[in-house]
């Protein structure tokens, strides 16, 4: 061999990058395989375009030497580096649970640190995904250092804080995680968790047991149920795996790589003037009957477009992504078909986060607009619906996207209030089912003409009358005669929408850059 050649050291390079693709090793991937669960490599390989990724930090771990020859590899717990995700780069880090789940082998670092995962996503100005399987801290750890430690992660998750500020971030929960991972979960514009394979909480069954002395599942504990249904930390549930991470694409999709670009836009194939005959007739005009809110938005946003987030929890609520022309927007609406459209705590958290992801990227919001008001009674205070109608109130004044409002049915109360804002681009439009005001005609005469009702010979005669004295008033028409208010044919939402979308672009691209209003999960 010629003696000036670097043959061996290229041969050493390609053994350890063999051990490393190993991972845990062969029993530690068949443990994986076992629980039907991907290893973290078919899982990029997953979601990235193929032959796209290129792994950072790919020779780091724990190594064990005689002399100069190297004996032992044990990888680090994560694999991470940069890819594409339909042909726009992303930076994507996975737990490797085949090593010591995912929480140990040698990923400590020390002076000379190569720049992590969320650092190069940040300062890169590209999508950060997680794609989470991993225990986080462990006492294993302790015997490693050979002692304990202060917590002080914050020196390296604060770039997960500015990450939510400038590039689209995904969380997906893949597994039992645990620790500083599940509150990685949570440090995204959008999460999921797969049917049967994924748990979360800061502290599994052991840890309970230990500290509370009783005896619990993981899927009971921290399982889908608990988290896209009641505690709503997670947002969408998908059946595989591979469902994960076509979601995963398809919601970036609608997104921009960061804030200082405009999002990509879609198929315009769809008609703008498309006018659907069907939505004459949608709204019932006995106001006690539900309709689905959902089949008037799937038919006036883009064909297939709507991409729904957190459908089972705050269920008064309807979030999610579409397009218009193409173009992304953000989408909310009352869901009439749930506590009758009424926006509990649960909904208007959701709303808020909507709001700010929308005011984040720069997608123009669309709203449907059928809002009995905030729920009333004691369970609702209990839950501090008057802290998260504030919430509500501040969210939708300090955005700054383009927003339009469809006034589909009832606009009542501070909750009507916040289907509207008072400055930038804004626009309202209602439909003739529309009605409104600063409460219901029921229930409202009964407090303001209390004493009226009370000293009549007859209170619910005369209850009636007062009603259809005000019922006769309160017709969308007369609104607008005096204040000017755009009614408009149901059958012409979509054209109007779509030009309302198309005028907005020039707004948009004017906002780019980082908002006043910091994204908060």
């Amino acid at each position: 061999m010629d003696q000036l050649s670097w043959q061996p050291e290229i041969d050493e390079l390609a053994r350890r990058r063999e051990l490393a693709s190993a991972m845990g090793g062969p029993e530690g991937v068949a443990r994986q395989r076992s629980r039907g669960k991907l290893t973290v490599r078919e899982r990029i390989s997953s979601l990235a375009d193929a032959g796209s990724f290129r792994e950072f930090m790919p020779l780091m771990g724990t190594a064990a030497y005689e002399g100069p020859e190297l004996k032992e590899f044990t990888p680090k717990g994560s694999v991470e580096g940069l890819c594409t995700i339909d042909g726009r780069k992303a930076v994507v880090t996975g737990g490797d649970f085949t090593v010591r789940g995912g929480s140990g082998g040698g990923s400590h670092g020390g002076l000379g640190m190569e720049m992590p995962a969320n650092r190069r996503a940040l300062e890169w100005r590209v999508p950060y995904v997680r794609l989470l399987d991993a225990a986080g801290g462990s006492v294993r750890s302790f015997e490693d250092l050979g002692r304990t430690y202060l917590p002080d992660g914050n020196s390296f998750t604060a770039p997960d804080v500015q990450l939510l500020r400038v590039v689209p971030v995904v969380s997906a929960v893949l597994g039992s995680v645990a620790g500083l991972p599940a509150v990685n979960a949570c440090m995204a514009h959008f999460n999921l968790m797969v049917k049967d394979l994924s748990q979360l909480f800061p502290g599994g069954p052991p840890v309970v047991k230990a500290a509370l002395g009783y005896d619990i599942s993981k899927e009971d504990l921290g399982g889908a149920e608990m988290h896209t249904r009641q505690s709503g930390v997670i947002d969408n549930l998908v059946e595989s795996e591979e469902e994960a991470f076509a979601t995963i694409r398809r919601f970036l999709s609608y997104l921009p790589s960061s804030v200082w670009e405009l999002p990509p836009r879609g198929d315009t194939s769809d008609d703008t003037s498309r006018r659907d005959e069907s939505l004459l007739s949608i709204v019932p005009r006995n106001r006690r009957r539900a309709y689905n809110m959902r089949t008037i938005i799937e038919s006036v946003v883009d064909g297939g477009s709507f991409f729904e987030i957190a459908p089972g929890y705050g269920r008064a609520r309807v979030t999610g992504l579409a397009r218009f022309n193409g173009y992304p927007v953000g989408v909310m609406a009352n869901n009439p078909a749930f506590a009758g459209g009424s926006t509990d705590v649960a909904a208007g958290e959701k709303v808020i986060r909507l709001i700010r992801l929308c005011d984040t990227f720069h997608l123009p919001m669309i709203s449907f607009a059928d809002e009995p008001g905030f729920m009333v009674g004691l369970d609702s205070e209990k839950a501090g619906i008057e802290r998260a109608g504030a919430r509500m109130v501040i969210a939708t004044c300090d955005s700054k996207m383009p927003w339009a409002t469809v006034v589909v049915g009832q606009l009542y109360g501070v909750a009507g209030q916040c289907q509207h804002r008072p400055t930038g681009m804004f626009q309202r439009f209602a439909w003739p089912s529309a009605r409104w005001g600063s409460m219901h005609i029921e229930g409202g005469a009964s407090a303001a003409y209390r004493r009226e009702i009370d000293n009549s010979p007859d209170p619910e005669a005369t209850r009636q009358r007062i009603e259809a004295r005000l019922q006769a008033i309160a017709s969308p028409f007369r609104t607008a005669e005096a204040t000017g208010q755009e009614i408009i044919d149901p059958r012409e939402t979509r054209p109007l929408l779509c030009e309302f979308v198309e005028g907005a672009q020039r707004i948009v691209a004017s906002q780019l850059g980082p908002t006043s209003m910091p994204y908060l999960p």
